[in-house]
């Protein structure tokens, strides 16, 4: 059979015939077509990522934190890191592709609503990555079987984890971080950080406590006590200080057992913080149980009593009968708890008191129900965490005879009678309150400042928030009433009570001369700039210019303009301008005694910062 190749080709013009067209055949043939014109819309519509749903840093991530405050500062570093590294953080858990659900071991309630989040994320195909103390104290728990888990730890290693998890990989880092075989305190303190309010820092000095108490599940998760070097603690205060804040929470397992550890205190701690507060700024200190502030009760004194940190010491009692005490393993008695409060009230004039209480601890007598009752009555404390107690699985309490159900809640509802049946601040009607202003209250209706001793103060925005761009006053507040603030604490507990601080009401007759206020509300907060090339002046008052013969009106003394980077700061002015005394008739004196300009966020690429300014102000008081 002949083969197809037999034929030989001796040129390539071979393979042309006569009939083909020429080149030139060819070229004039085109003269003939037409293009068509492309038409072009008249506004580019951005180019969306057209990517692996896959990718690890294109998707969407919705965060829920549950507990203390040092589980929403683990919260806030995780979302910067994530931030930082491209996921879209997002409040809108239906439009997210994963949950990172960030929990809280301490109450039953805290621990089933946890479990329940993760059915429903589950229920809707989202991705999940849990942290907190319940996956660390817990992790071979049923419904954790198969998810990804970041320890408390490791929380600077997130986004490894949410990385394997949207590919759909289950991951584990629960181990303890270690240096030369100690065990260190956390993660960096320098990470990337979103915080809630981006006014107020929350920094955990230590984690772990040294205690063993025999109903508590935190201690499973976090360990022995662990506490950072105060230089650490110091740098990050001042790099805080320098993006805007102008108060830094100071938090722990027992903040009072810091530095037992290390060879150091948490006086020495706090003299060293203090340094780096600037003028109209405030230090809060966390919670610290009875046996490790006693040693320390003359310099703890000395603290409180600085006009930038507040007076105010949250110290745990639980119970105030000595075999109670006993059985819950919490190495003090009654008279111990006792001697803290009554020196810090002799030596700390005016000083808030805040402590917690469990009712219906396994063996609790009605005699013994009835101590804690009477020592309620007698310091009448202006803020109460009453807790109705819930046996956590693997405590010892646990195991231990359980007070019946029925008698738990009928003592802790006679115990928040009490608690409700006083006012403590009553005899605050008629002082003059120098307040710092951090915040909105839950239902946007005021502005919620605190004054020297921690004590809520309130404002209906309606009467703050008229605006003369570039002008500030201060005015003297009617008050006509005490009242509650707001459930924030009594939602954060479940089912536990206690009283937010009572706050200043406005009346609600006109008054002469409202209030006039920079466009960005005394909170002040703008919307997201990029800091660089802007005018400090026209960024903080809302301006479109440079804004230059607004700020000398409210502030005197030295200013300070970082114009080239992140960071921008106004120096402490202590500017005021003298008015009229304040009378009947609601005259009104203009004071401002302190501004700043802070900055906040951060993009993957590079960091910005949100404008925020903060002002202290005075409010005075009278029927």
């Amino acid at each position: 059979m002949p083969s197809a190749c037999d034929s030989m080709i001796d040129d390539i013009e071979d393979m042309v015939s006569a009939d083909d067209p020429t080149p030139q055949d060819r070229q004039n043939a085109r003269k003939s077509i037409i293009p068509r014109a492309r038409k072009r819309k008249d506004q580019l519509v951005p180019e969306e990522l057209q990517a692996d749903s896959l990718i690890p840093g294109t998707q969407k991530i919705w965060m829920r934190t549950w507990g203390c405050s040092h589980n929403n500062s683990d919260g806030e570093y995780m979302a910067g890191q994530l931030a930082a590294s491209g996921y879209k953080m997002t409040d809108d858990p239906s439009e997210a592709d994963l949950w990172l659900l960030n929990s809280c071991t301490v109450k039953n309630p805290a621990e089933d609503h946890f479990r329940n989040s993760i059915k429903k994320a589950q229920d809707q195909q989202k991705k999940v990555v849990l942290a907190g103390c319940v996956p660390q104290a817990q992790p071979r728990m049923d419904y954790l079987k198969g998810l990804s888990i970041i320890g408390v730890q490791q929380i600077d290693r997130v986004v490894e984890v949410v990385d394997e998890a949207v590919k759909g990989h289950s991951v584990r880092l629960l181990g303890q971080k270690k240096d030369g075989g100690k065990r260190l305190g956390g993660a960096r303190l320098d990470l990337p950080k979103i915080r809630k309010n981006p006014l107020i820092e929350i920094i955990s000095i230590n984690t772990g406590c040294l205690n063993a108490c025999t109903y508590c599940k935190t201690k499973h998760a976090r360990g022995d006590l662990a506490s950072y070097p105060v230089e650490e603690l110091v740098e990050r205060a001042r790099q805080s200080f320098q993006e805007g804040v102008c108060e830094i929470w100071l938090t722990s397992e027992d903040t009072g057992a810091y530095g037992r550890d290390i060879g150091t205190d948490l006086p020495s701690l706090l003299w060293r913080l203090v340094e780096e507060i600037p003028e109209g700024a405030m230090l809060r200190l966390g919670m610290t149980n009875p046996p490790y502030i006693l040693e320390h009760l003359e310099e703890m004194a000395k603290v409180l009593n600085h006009p930038r940190v507040y007076a105010f010491l949250h110290v745990p009692v639980q119970s105030a009968s000595d075999s109670v005490l006993m059985d819950m393993k919490r190495e003090y008695c009654a008279a111990d708890f006792r001697t803290v409060v009554d020196f810090l009230k002799d030596r700390v004039p005016g000083i808030t008191i805040a402590t917690d209480i469990i009712c219906g601890f396994p063996g609790e007598t009605e005699a013994d129900f009835q101590e804690t009752v009477e020592l309620v009555r007698q310091y009448r404390f202006p803020s109460l965490f009453i807790n109705q107690f819930y046996p956590r699985p693997g405590t010892p309490a646990a195991k231990m005879e359980q007070v019946p159900a029925h008698v738990k809640k009928q003592r802790t509802k006679e115990l928040s009678q009490l608690f409700h049946s006083y006012n403590p601040y009553d005899h605050k009607i008629g002082e003059r309150q120098k307040v710092l202003v951090t915040e909105e209250s839950f239902d946007a209706q005021y502005f919620v400042a605190h004054n020297k001793f921690y004590e809520q103060v309130k404002s209906r925005r309606r009467h703050i928030s008229r605006t003369t761009v570039g002008r500030l006053a201060s005015r003297y507040l009617n008050v006509n009433h005490m009242s509650v603030l707001s459930n924030k604490h009594r939602r954060q507990t479940g089912n536990s009570f206690q009283r937010a601080p009572r706050a200043i009401q406005h009346s609600e007759r006109p008054r002469p001369n409202p209030l006039d206020t920079v466009t960005l509300s005394l909170i002040g907060k703008s919307t997201a700039l990029r800091v660089k090339g802007l005018s400090l002046f026209a960024v903080c008052f809302g301006g479109s210019g440079g804004g230059g013969g607004v700020l000398p009106h409210l502030f005197s003394g030295k200013r300070e303009e970082i114009l080239c980077g992140a960071r921008r700061t106004l120096a402490p002015a202590g500017g005021r301008t003298a008015g009229p005394p304040p009378s009947e008739a609601g005259e009104q004196e203009c004071v401002v005694l302190w501004g700043r300009v802070g900055t906040w966020g951060h993009t993957q690429d590079r960091f910005w910062r949100e404008i925020t300014a903060v002002f202290l102000i005075y409010i005075y008081i009278y029927r």
